[in-house]
């Protein structure tokens, strides 16, 4: 029998091409390529076919190919994280919010209720907005959220809250009933300078303005080119793990344009542990 999360993984890609956001313009540029670049075109070809995506006249506007990236991996994650309940047992809902920016969407959950009346101060004192600028703005795409659990769940194995102690712990109900945001996820269908750097600010952002344990931060994306990977993948302190949209197919495509360049940076990605699977998400959320 196949694994449910390999069946995750195939219906995540058939839907990126059933609906073209993966793509093939007439002239064999790939939908996530870019077609100024030799290697990038060379290697978004071979996954595109890998992955079987159609041809067609026109590739979809920047705008609607990011909105279905960003679905297509929150029904990723929805088919697949709560299966693994056995790792990381919970009430979890999954959200994607990129198209509520407006709303300040974060400042819904824990541990960022804060940044409503935050927000709202730097309205009335636009002084206070030239102090901060956006060092405080979080707008994430996806979230992935923890209710809080009602004190028979937390007793229901042994008495280990009462009114007495944990009247703080924003797991328990009776102290608080807003969602708990336990991870952060990114969708970048292609990564250009300005796209790796608005990613970076924003992790930091999550890390900064958090009242609580710091969420998962993570990055999804479909671009082909290792050296732009690298241009978000390396280095620590920010961003937890770059997940590609085809590592395996990627790892294919590269070794196949004989870029010995290409191969060693993303060689450098997948061992030093930077750059992963979209398979391995739903995994890493469970630690």
């Amino acid at each position: 029998m196949t694994a449910a999360l390999t069946t995750a993984r195939k219906n995540f890609h058939d839907d990126l091409t059933g609906k073209y956001t993966l793509s093939l313009s007439p002239d064999g540029v790939a939908s996530n390529a870019d077609s100024s670049q030799k290697t990038s075109v060379s290697i978004g070809l071979s996954i595109a076919k890998d992955l079987s995506a159609g041809t067609i006249p026109k590739k979809l506007t920047g705008q609607r190919v990011g909105k279905q990236f960003e679905e297509a991996v929150e029904g990723f994650l929805s088919d697949t994280f709560p299966l693994f309940q056995s790792l990381r047992p919970g009430d979890w809902s999954i959200e994607n919010v990129g198209g509520s920016r407006a709303e300040y969407q974060i400042s819904r959950y824990e541990p960022y209720t804060h940044l409503a009346d935050l927000a709202n101060a730097i309205e009335n004192d636009r002084n206070l907005a030239s102090v901060l600028g956006n060092s405080y703005e979080i707008s994430p795409d996806i979230l992935i959220l923890r209710h809080p659990e009602p004190d028979e769940n937390i007793n229901r194995d042994s008495d280990l809250v009462d009114s007495k102690s944990g009247r703080y712990g924003i797991i328990r109900l009776t102290n608080q009933d807003r969602p708990i945001v336990h991870a952060i996820v990114s969708c970048k269908w292609t990564l250009r300078s300005d796209r790796a750097q608005n990613a970076r600010s924003e992790a930091l952002n999550v890390i900064r303005n958090r009242k609580g344990r710091t969420p998962h931060i993570a990055v999804v994306t479909g671009e082909p080119s290792p050296s732009r990977l690298a241009s978000l993948a390396l280095g620590t302190g920010d961003i937890d793990t770059v997940y590609h949209f085809a590592l395996p197919e990627l790892i294919k495509a590269v070794h196949e344009t004989d870029n010995d360049e290409a191969v060693s940076m993303l060689n450098t990605l997948v061992t030093g542990k930077r750059l992963r699977d979209i398979s391995d998400l739903p995994l890493d959320l469970a630690i």
